[in-house]
């Protein structure tokens, strides 16, 4: 990222690639279990709330109305300041919960945090053995080994978990669970770095686990009884995934972002690095077999199995969401020059055929929420099914596909386009066309005339009732701006200024539309236009180094939705703020609450809401890289963001996570337990 105040700020995620539980209210109960940072194994946990029946009335006395939830509201935590460091360099919650009812009468919950592991953890393998969390592995499921410190030699294991889903599974049955089996799935995006300090961001073959939690059935917390790595062989191995969500017929739905460069991979050091640590050799990997959407299916004993699908367009896949059909998939793009995605499935329940379409932006497009905002309409891109694009990416070449040229050629033949931010000219080899939308996806769609120009465009989530779909832009700079880097005014995104704290866009949907060709959409879940929701504010550094206001959100990347808490859950990735944040949005009453701060220099990630799970309701989430303090113009963390907090922060957050060099997965519980339902 660039940490000067004049220069445009990226996510550690692009910096890197540049460079090489709420609770919600179940009918049955409640219990509130999420994840987002983790402590370093302080402080005291409390069990999740659970909010069980009203007792029976005396006999001959006539029962008590039952008081019924009405709504959810959380109370706000203050952001941690270096007058609490400790505080800063932890999972830190002060939030609170309100639940009112239909009688009038509302209950307060003091929030809290527990983990259920750290990255770098030996943890139970089902099997009477351990297995290290997070751990890499290669093609062969063999461990891949960091042997860059000699005599030091470990296997690799993972400082960013990500996307999360909490899931059952029918006949369900693992040896050790107590209460009732519930599963997680859990992805680790990448390592940070070696043991010798040397950036491994891509090089390593990302990693997803089936948790077995045991759920308690008096109180519906979770604990770990079993991890299992899911074989990822006949998917070529994962790159670099990240934001994940739980598809409707209850699989995990993974990514691949920041797809490589088929032009440019033979020459490219990460990916051959990668193709090294996947297969034992630099040109064993091929570029065409990532940047895809891998499914996870977990199975009744806890393991799981993946199918890569390659028909939802080749693009650096950001937490899609299903739309509640069971076949409409709306799909953020991370990346600059980016467009808006979406796959319409043949099948319900089923993504390995469909069609793919790519938005093209109307007049009026803008960040002011009080603006109307600007119509969507959708380019069809090309039908396929998964098979056929494997059997494309098994044998084709870039070449046959496209002529692209990194220097202007002079040859009107030539089409000038932006992709990631460079200037390139491309030409369509005739009869590639379906090759071209499924293998060459951003290329084709600057082609095709899409919109392709957000910058970030990460997270997707659905508020169903009000059939409103919700993007998040992590940041707004580069390609939306007016004469700014890779901006093209036929694009018909064109902002006055940046705002590199980003902003989360509201897209409305409904039936009845056609494609500009003229083809109807079979879908009633087509977004036909788009409005800012809710946005960041830049400043100037504050005293702490925040360069966004630090009660706002700022560069928003995982955004969940709750149908019944009526409540958007928003995860930052931030290089504006100090600490990164998870808030509660409600959309009804526009209160915007701070429920968690993450570890200094750490993402905020994996987030996942689920309404009820055995009469409990969760939402999940994760943290990555604490203490990634970033550099400023001096190539160190000193003139950085973290320049005011590093020195006190650094030995504190290696204290808690292994040198740096480990995350944590865990849930936030509530303080008091046991409250009743009736009043």
């Amino acid at each position: 990222m660039t940490d000067s105040n004049k220069a445009p700020v990226a996510s550690r995620r692009h910096a890197l690639k540049l460079l090489g539980a709420a609770p919600m209210l179940p009918l049955g109960g409640l219990a509130f279990l999420t994840a987002c940072g983790g402590g370093g194994g302080g402080g005291q946990a409390f069990p999740p709330i659970v909010l069980p029946p009203a007792p029976a009335p005396a006999p001959g006395t006539t029962p008590a109305p039952a008081a019924n939830f009405v709504s959810a509201e959380f109370g706000s935590m203050a952001a941690p300041s270096l007058a609490d460091a400790a505080a800063m360099a932890t999972t830190t919650v002060g939030s609170t919960l309100k639940v009112s009812f239909d009688n009038g009468s509302s209950t307060e919950y003091k929030l809290a945090y527990q983990p259920f592991f750290l990255t770098g953890d030996m943890v139970s393998d089902g099997k009477g053995g351990k297995v290290l969390a997070g751990g890499y592995v290669d093609i062969n499921n063999k461990p891949i080994v960091d042997a860059s410190v000699v005599g030091k030699e470990r296997q690799f294991f993972s400082d960013a978990p990500d996307g999360s889903s909490l899931l059952t599974v029918p006949n369900a049955s693992v040896p050790g669970v107590k209460g009732k089996p519930v599963f997680a799935v859990v992805q680790f995006e990448y390592t940070t770095k070696n043991q010798a300090g040397a950036s491994t961001y891509g090089q390593l073959p990302s990693p997803i686990a089936v948790l077995t939690l045991d759920q308690d059935q008096a109180t519906g917390k979770l604990s770990l009884v079993k991890y299992h790595n899911v074989d990822m062989s006949s998917a070529h191995g994962l790159w670099i995934t990240c934001g994940a969500s739980l598809s409707p017929w209850g699989t995990h739905l993974s990514s691949e972002e920041y797809e490589p460069d088929a032009f440019t991979a033979s020459g490219n050091a990460q990916f051959k690095a990668y193709s090294k640590n996947v297969f034992g050799s630099e040109t064993t990997a091929k570029a065409y077999h990532y940047g895809h959407l891998p499914e996870v299916t977990v199975n009744p004993d806890g393991t799981g199995s993946v199918k890569k699908h390659y028909c939802l367009g080749r693009i650096s896949h950001e937490l899609i969401q299903v739309m509640p059909d069971n076949r409409t998939a709306l799909m953020g793009d991370d990346y600059t020059n980016g467009g808006l995605f979406m796959f319409v499935a043949d099948k319900e329940k089923d993504l390995s055929a469909g069609t793919l379409y790519v938005a093209k932006v109307g007049a009026g497009f803008s960040i002011d929420p009080a603006a109307a905002g600007a119509d969507l309409t959708w380019i069809k891109l090309g039908h396929a099914t998964s098979a056929e694009i494997e059997a494309l990416a098994n044998t084709v070449a870039p070449t046959d596909i496209m002529d692209v040229k990194f220097a202007d050629p002079a040859d009107a033949s030539y089409t000038k386009i932006f992709a990631d931010g460079v200037a390139q000219w491309v030409k369509l080899v005739p009869g590639m066309e379906k090759a071209a939308a499924f293998l060459e996806t951003h290329r084709y769609a600057n082609l095709v005339g899409a919109s392709m120009a957000f910058t970030k465009m990460e997270g997707t989530t659905v508020n169903a009732k009000d059939k409103v779909a919700y993007s998040a832009l992590a940041n707004i700079q580069d390609s939306m701006v007016k004469n700014g880097k890779a901006w093209r005014a036929e694009m018909n995104v064109s902002l006055d200024k940046l705002l590199k704290a980003g902003g989360v866009m509201a897209h409305s949907m409904a039936g009845g539309k056609k494609d500009t060709g003229g083809t109807a959409i079979n879908s009633d879940w087509v977004p036909f236009s788009t409005k800012a929701l809710i946005v960041g504010e830049d400043i100037a550094a504050d005293a702490l180094g925040n360069t966004a206001n630090p009660d706002k959100i700022a560069s928003p990347d995982n955004i969940k939705f709750s149908e019944k808490m009526r409540t958007l859950f928003i995860g930052e990735d931030s290089g504006n703020h100090v600490n990164n944040f998870l808030w509660a949005y409600n959309i009804d009453t526009k209160k915007l609450s701070r429920i968690l701060s993450t570890p200094a220099g750490a993402e905020c990630t994996g987030l996942h809401a689920v309404d009820e799970i055995n009469g409990w309701t969760y939402i999940m989430s994760n943290f990555q890289h604490p203490g990634d303090w970033g550099t400023g113009p001096s190539k160190t963390p000193a003139d950085g963001l973290h320049g005011k907090v590093y020195t006190t922060l650094d030995p504190l957050i290696k204290t808690n996570y292994k040198d740096g060099f480990s995350a944590v997965v865990g849930y936030l519980t509530a303080d008091p337990i046991q409250p009743k339902l009736a009043k």
